[in-house]
């Protein structure tokens, strides 16, 4: 197994070249760098795999509250699992004579509602994903509970905290929002293309909204676990039964999500938190 003790001592201990054919002399400059090499590139592969497995970790823990928290999880008679979830985005005004202002209180339960899609979709691809998007909006809600009269929407919160000098909730929310535009595109791709699985319309979503963020530890974490997605016919059917109904909510949700990640993204800039 990779990572395991025994492998991991053998590759950073000195080959037996005695057991070997002749080699042409080398130099103990030479050999050295080579055993250095070898040895970072599998204490690279060891900390991939230990990084990936405390993230799947966190989330099996969290899992267990927050689908209970998120969704009913029993989908109503002539109903789609978009009905089950606290609350949806299509529920979420947008307060257009107050510069497209978003209450925060029924936002946050939007975007905690919307991870609980993640469990439909039984990939352990979208457990960082997950753990970091439940984290944000803690980050941000404990904001808005430090001070709820200025911070009744997402805009007056980023602002009040910026002239506190502080700039924590607003660079969660950015990350918030990076989260939400990835389960959007990779959702509409799909929804645009009958033919498309769910690990092609995630990977091509992943590439526009997080990869350019993430490290080069991440990075092939997540292209990896992209194939880890389940068939599309097998997550389509437990959305619901009736599947023009399905088709037909989902793209409602995914209208009313857009918008608010674009409102956003958009505010996020002018504010100067991009990073």
């Amino acid at each position: 197994m990779i990572g395991d003790g025994d492998s991991f001592k053998f590759h950073c201990s000195t080959p037996p070249w005695s057991d070997r054919p002749p080699f042409p002399p080398r130099s103990v400059e030479s050999v050295a760098a080579s055993k250095h090499s070898t040895c970072l590139s599998s204490s690279l592969s060891f900390l991939k795999l230990t990084i990936f497995i405390v993230i799947t970790t966190i989330h099996t823990t969290i899992t267990t509250t927050t689908t209970t928290i998120m969704s009913t999880g029993q989908i109503p008679p002539g109903g789609t699992y978009l009905n089950t979830l606290k609350r949806s985005f299509t529920d979420v005004p947008v307060q257009a004579d107050n510069g497209n202002a978003i209450p925060t209180t029924e936002f946050l339960e939007a975007a905690e509602s919307l991870v609980s899609i993640f469990d439909v979709l039984g990939s352990a691809a979208f457990s960082p994903v997950k753990s970091d998007m439940l984290g944000n909006v803690e980050k941000i809600r404990q904001r808005f509970l430090a001070a709820p009269t200025e911070s009744e929407t997402l805009q007056d919160l980023v602002n009040n905290e910026q002239k506190a000098k502080e700039n924590k909730a607003g660079q969660a929310l950015l990350w918030l929002v990076r989260g939400l535009e990835f389960t959007c595109k990779g959702l509409a791709n799909n929804v645009a293309a009958a033919d498309q699985e769910l690990s092609t319309s995630f990977r091509a979503a992943y590439d526009v909204t997080l990869k350019p963020h993430h490290s080069f530890l991440i990075k092939p974490i997540f292209s990896a676990a992209m194939s880890a997605c389940p068939y599309r016919k097998d997550f389509y059917t437990k959305l619901g039964d009736d599947q023009d109904k399905v088709n037909a909510q989902l793209k409602e949700y995914l209208a009313a999500l857009e918008n608010f990640v674009n409102i956003l993204k958009a505010f996020l800039d002018s504010k100067g938190i991009k990073k």
